[in-house]
């Protein structure tokens, strides 16, 4: 069997990803001070990527920055104005304390590079339209002037995004140099996959498989505790817990995303609050108006102090993000099971 191992969704792939790699890692090492455990050149794939969420307890998945950033990355944005409020971390590896270079993915995909008038996802999309079975619908996103800089805080973890269009689904195919498979794969796979969609959708292709290829395949040894309480839950379970998500409307474009992050910058600056009604009567097809509840709960959250999210926020959210979210915030919002 030459062909990565095929998950049906990302819960089971990201499992035994971390299974792998914490029974059956290769070396240890520590770049830049970083403990870890590593394996060389690991692959998955997954069969449905529109189950992008793992639902584990142990694991507090944030989907409110999973949203964020892949819109940021679909806007082509490079600001730490927007992805710093939802990953104040992220400061820490910009040069300049005001915008992300490397690890700002979307701005090699969705912005003109090289001179060109015109995005690369743009290029692809033409391409694909033009020439259905391709092979040349690669976008590149790691350059190598990123190795000329000194100690570089913000270097790209991926090298390539690959659209293929075959038999009436769009397949996606992810080149990594590194992940660190506890933290950044939930986030990567997240948001590429979300890129997929979007490109499928441009298309009018149903979603095919998403695999994922990676150079170095690490956990941090600041995460093995935690790694091993989520493979334990796992193990208790003789199935992953899945939530049917809808799938992204037909009518998407690039102006939606930016429709949406209008509304988005409202509230992450505390200008505006929405109630579901509110959010309902803006026009958006329910799969953005589930986008911009997370973002409005996410308000409550931080700017009300301690005060639970209010309950018509928290019931009107799709039942796999509110169990999402009660696990994050506990105090902050309630899983829906208790009256």
């Amino acid at each position: 069997m030459l062909s990565p191992p095929v998950f049906t969704n990302f819960e089971s792939a990201y499992v035994e990803v971390i299974r792998h790699i914490t029974d059956g890692y290769e070396y240890r090492n520590a770049p830049r001070g970083n403990t870890a455990r590593e394996c060389v050149g690991l692959s998955f794939q997954i069969a449905n990527p529109l189950e992008r969420l793992p639902f584990l307890a142990a694991r507090k998945v944030n989907p409110v920055f999973h949203f964020a950033e892949a819109l940021w990355y679909m806007a082509g944005r490079t600001d730490l104005d927007m992805i710093g409020h939802y990953a104040p971390r992220m400061r820490h590896s910009s040069r300049d304390g005001k915008t992300i270079v490397g690890s700002a993915y979307g701005s090699r995909i969705f912005n003109p590079v090289g001179g060109d008038s015109v995005s690369p996802f743009d290029r692809v999309i033409a391409l694909l339209r033009s020439e259905a079975d391709s092979k040349r619908g690669l976008m590149p996103i790691f350059t190598a002037d990123e190795l000329a800089v000194d100690g570089n805080p913000d270097m790209s973890c991926v090298v390539a995004l690959h659209l293929l269009a075959r038999e009436g689904r769009l397949h996606m195919v992810c080149y990594m140099r590194a992940n660190d498979c506890d933290r950044g794969l939930l986030s990567d796979v997240f948001s590429f996959t979300m890129i997929q969609e979007l490109a499928a959708v441009q298309l009018g292709l149903g979603i095919g498989s998403y695999t994922h290829h990676i150079g170095s395949a690490h956990i941090g040894d600041r995460d093995y505790d935690r790694v091993r309480r989520v493979l334990a839950e796992a193990a208790l379970r003789p199935r992953p817990v899945t939530y049917a998500f809808p799938a992204m409307p037909a009518d998407t474009t690039l102006a939606t995303i930016d429709d949406v992050l209008k509304y988005e910058e409202r509230l992450r600056t505390n200008e505006a609050e929405y109630t579901p009604d509110d959010i309902a009567g803006l026009g958006f097809a329910p799969y953005w108006q589930q986008v911009l509840l997370l973002f409005e709960a996410y308000r409550q959250i931080r700017f009300r102090g301690n005060d639970p999210v209010e309950e018509n926020v928290q019931r009107a959210l799709d039942p796999g993000l509110r169990w999402l979210m009660a696990r994050r915030w506990p105090t902050r919002i309630s899983d829906g099971s208790t009256p």
